[in-house]
């Protein structure tokens, strides 16, 4: 055994043999528990950063403890390899967005590669591979035979820089996301799957989902947004240019307070709303503050937030149940995508009503009060939250209504338009069908021949996949497929005739929704075979909060798709849920001539300290010029505040890089980067080796540990290291990693501190210490264990048993109490089990820390509670 630690030597020797061995190769094996545990499959951007070590740590971590525990783990990596982020980099250098995917991929392997992370990489996935996106083709057409799958025109958010539709999430402050292009909103045709059928299902199985964290099935809650109200029309008489009534003359309105409608005094409609459209036709002053209201916010966030802003159309609607004319607006925060297009405007008791109300000077009218005594008057000039109350409030100024409740008022005011066949209760969902449509090159292509003679054709199974040209190189001026004659002109499969493929492609969200999947079955001639059932649901999956709603949300709704198909038999694909916290680190910058800001990385910056040593300025190494410190930051590489794991390696080893992020924090809450900080971990690193090779002799001849024989100092130390790993593994089960490692470190102190003690304990408790430390720094656990001789007898360590706590070592013949005089506590003592009541109290005024707060003292009382505490009553 060599005496220093050498990372380098180590590092790569453990690897080669892992991989010789094929020690990460999973096969199913039902005689043995199962355990999936996978990590969000990232997009192969390049570059590695030591969030993503810690988030693949975490993964790794769990995979070979539960190795060592008998489970039989899957633990996959792959690519989610579509999408915009390509195409972009092809217009900046030119290169094809395959080449840079592929090549990225590559990148990113060999940067994954010398962190030993136990991933099987016969099971990779590459979502541009048409291997895998076939089948994206071919659930698209079953669903679509099932009529989950739907084409439609409607209103959308279009980047006019990156040309393809947005959605809304992708939507910041009215721009693109990635092009930062003021977002359009335009009328096209795309393909659209129904996951409102699923709504109700979705909703109601996150009840089932215990092993997710609280927020994010809030989140998943709040998204789908299940609403019980009334839907009702506003009869009007205007009419088109032809003369015939626009939507049969009826407004249609969506409302979660029927019990408020004899308080509206307004209607508002979505600049897209066809009554909005002929009321620009008839006042041509509308039609600017229309196109205006297209460039504005497309999220209800977004609504939330801007300026309410609206034009009176000039037209009214008719009031269902007093008859009165309500005049009809068109305001910014209304939303064609959701419900009907329109609201109706109470501004007595909406906020959003309220604020419009005020700004253009409509009524405002009080039909709500409340049961609060203490309550303000209506006061219209300023708004009152508690009229938003239900279960306090009662109808006033509402004729019949008056005095009714909530329920009462809405199931009255139900009935009355009920009489009129003009409305119902209904259940609405916030969740909208999600549109799959992009206008792109880099993505699944959709499976359709347009022919016109036949209309939207679907391509034959058995002509699957359609393949993507790899060659194309996008210029910024819309998807090249348009031009791409190889791939667009196409015979119809129906009637033979000269047709064309449809040129979008699928949203990137379509790739990752089942990819999961494919890892239990990556070679499968159908879309999943018999080993997914093996495999799923998912035992465990770990991700960023900010996939926390959609790409969850879809993943839910493909997974229950697959079922009604007859795919696969579970009902939700991931049983836990866990969310990591972000790696932080400093961020600097400074403001350029041109408002844009440059990222500076900490290595190129100096900082100076007050006499505290806490950071007050900075200056760039260049030219000693001040920087601005932008405080911790999540790393990020267009911060420029990334570490890469290259840099930690080369100097420290990986195991030190593991171990430093898992030591940084608990696993779920972001910690900060700290040079010192992975400075500490390689010491510790280096003291288990050192420990490990001054013992090395006597811990390779040493025997088992026969219990019956050992001396009190050798229990002593038997104990404490079982009680410690008691601890260890209760951390281990609930994820506190950095417990683990905590824990890791008491041990080697443990086991450094120990003096004439029998091999045999010492030798037990540095197979315990290799043991629960391997998850973490499993390279040089494993060259140690070879090393002490414990491969011979037990096995590679990847596959030893879990070592678990004794309960007869963590006993002792002593116990602890602790000793109070008059009810305050003033010592502890150690006694034999077996001591009676004169040996307890004799050892209690023998304490030295006792003895001086009775000294000189009558003792009037003894009480002692067995197994617990010695109280002296002094006086």
């Amino acid at each position: 055994m060599q005496e220093q630690y050498r990372p380098a030597e180590i590092e790569p020797a453990a690897q080669a043999h892992w991989q010789a061995a094929q020690t990460f190769k999973v096969v199913e094996d039902p005689n043995r528990p199962k355990y999936y545990a996978c990590s969000m499959l990232p997009y192969p951007s390049g570059k590695l950063h030591m969030g993503h070590v810690r988030n693949y740590t975490i993964n790794d971590m769990l995979a070979r403890h539960l190795r060592m525990k008998g489970f039989n783990v899957l633990m996959p990596m792959g690519w989610d390899a579509f999408g915009l982020p390509a195409e972009n980099a092809a217009i900046a250098y030119q290169r094809s967005p395959a080449e840079w995917t592929y090549a990225n991929i590559e990148d990113m392997k060999s940067q994954m590669q010398p962190l030993g992370l136990g991933f099987d990489w016969s099971r990779e996935v590459a979502t541009c591979d048409p291997d895998y996106y076939k089948w994206n083709q071919w659930f698209f057409l079953k669903m679509l035979e099932q009529g989950i799958v739907y084409k439609k025109t409607q209103v959308v958010n279009w980047d006019p820089v990156d040309q393809t539709v947005l959605a809304n999430e992708q939507v910041v402050d009215g721009r693109g996301w990635r092009s930062g292009a003021i977002v359009e909103k335009r009328e096209i045709p795309g393909y659209y799957f129904a996951i409102t059928r699923y709504a109700e299902e979705l909703l109601s199985s996150i009840d089932q989902l215990e092993g997710w964290p609280d927020q994010v099935r809030a989140m998943q809650r709040n998204w789908i947004g299940k609403s019980t109200g009334v839907r009702f029309a506003f009869k009007h008489d205007v009419r088109d240019a032809s003369g015939a009534l626009i939507q049969d003359g009826k407004l249609f309105v969506f409302t979660t307070r029927a019990d408020t409608i004899m308080g509206v005094t307004f209607c508002a409609v979505a600049a897209e709303h066809p009554l909005a459209t002929r009321a620009a036709e008839l006042k041509p002053a509308l039609a600017a503050f229309i196109e205006e209201c297209k460039k504005g916010g497309t999220t209800e966030a977004e609504l939330a937030t801007q300026d309410k802003k609206g034009m009176d159309t000039g037209l009214t609607v008719t009031h269902p149940l007093t008859g009165e004319a309500v005049p009809l607006w068109i305001g910014n925060y209304v939303l064609m995508s959701y419900g009907d297009g329109a609201v109706m405007g109470v501004p007595g008791h909406d906020e959003r009503d309220f604020a419009f109300a005020n700004k253009y000077g409509l009524p405002i009218k009080q039909v709500i009060a409340t049961t609060h005594v203490d309550t303000q008057p209506f006061d219209a000039k300023e708004w009152q939250g508690w009229y938003g109350d239900k279960q306090l409030t009662h109808c006033v100024h509402s004729g019949k209504y008056d005095g009714l409740d909530y329920e009462a008022a809405v199931d009255a005011v139900v009935a009355d338009l009920a009489a009129q066949n003009n409305g119902e209760k209904k259940t609405t969902y916030r969740l909208r069908d999600w549109g799959i449509s992009r206008q792109r090159y880099w993505g699944t292509p959709i499976p359709i021949i347009h022919c016109a003679s036949c209309g939207d054709v679907p391509v034959p199974y058995d002509q699957l996949p359609v393949k993507l040209p790899t060659d194309c190189i996008p210029d910024g001026s819309g998807n090249p497929l348009k031009h791409r004659a190889d791939f667009l002109h196409v015979d119809c499969p129906q009637c033979g005739k000269p047709a064309q493929r449809e040129t979008d492609t699928m949203d990137t969200f379509v790739d990752s929704s089942w990819y999961f999947m494919r890892y239990a079955c990556p070679d499968a001639t159908t879309m999943v075979d018999a080993r997914n059932d093996y495999w799923m649901a998912m035992d465990q999956y770990i991700g960023g909060i900010e996939h926390a709603v959609l790409h969850l949300l879809y993943a839910r709704f493909w997974t229950k798709a697959m079922r009604d198909i007859g795919l696969v038999k579970i009902d939700e694909p991931f049983t836990r849920l866990f969310t990591q916290g972000m790696l932080l680190n400093d961020s600097y910058y400074r403001e350029q001539a041109d408002g844009k800001k440059r990222w500076f990385y900490p290595s190129e910056v100096e900082v100076q300290h007050d006499d505290k040593g806490r950071p007050v300025s900075a200056v760039a190494k260049e030219d000693g010029q001040p920087v601005q410190m932008g405080g911790i930051e999540k790393m990020s590489k267009s911060k420029n505040n990334v570490v890469e794991p290259k840099d930690i390696i080369s100097r420290f080893g990986a195991d030190t890089a593991r171990l430093f992020t898992m030591f940084a924090g608990p696993p779920e809450q972001s910690a900060a980067w700290s040079d010192s900080g992975v400075e500490g971990a390689y010491r510790y690193l280096r003291r288990v080796w050192a420990w490990c090779y001054k013992q090395h002799d006597a811990l390779k001849d040493a025997g088992t540990v026969d219990a019956a024989s050992l001396d009190a100092a050798s229990k002593a130390l038997r104990r404490e290291v079982h009680l410690t790993l008691k601890q260890i593994n209760h951390d281990y089960e609930r994820f506190q990693y950095n417990t683990v490692v905590s824990g890791a470190m008491k041990l080697l102190n443990t086991l450094e501190g120990a003096a004439a003690v029998a091999p045999s304990v010492l030798r037990e408790g540095a197979s315990i210490l290799l043991r629960v430390l391997s998850p973490v720094s499993p390279h040089l656990t494993h060259a140690l264990w070879t090393e002490l001789g414990y491969a011979a007898t037990a096995g590679e360590l990847v596959n030893a048993g879990w070592p678990e706590p004794e309960a007869a070592a963590m006993d002792s013949d002593q116990i602890e109490l602790v000793v109070q005089v008059n009810g305050k506590l003033r010592g502890q003592i150690s006694v034999p089990k077996a001591a009676d009541r004169a040996a307890i109290e004799a050892a209690a005024l023998a304490d030295p820390h006792v003895m001086k707060h009775v000294e000189g003292q009558t003792i009037k009382k003894v009480v002692v509670v067995p197994g617990r505490l010695v109280n002296l009553v002094v006086g």
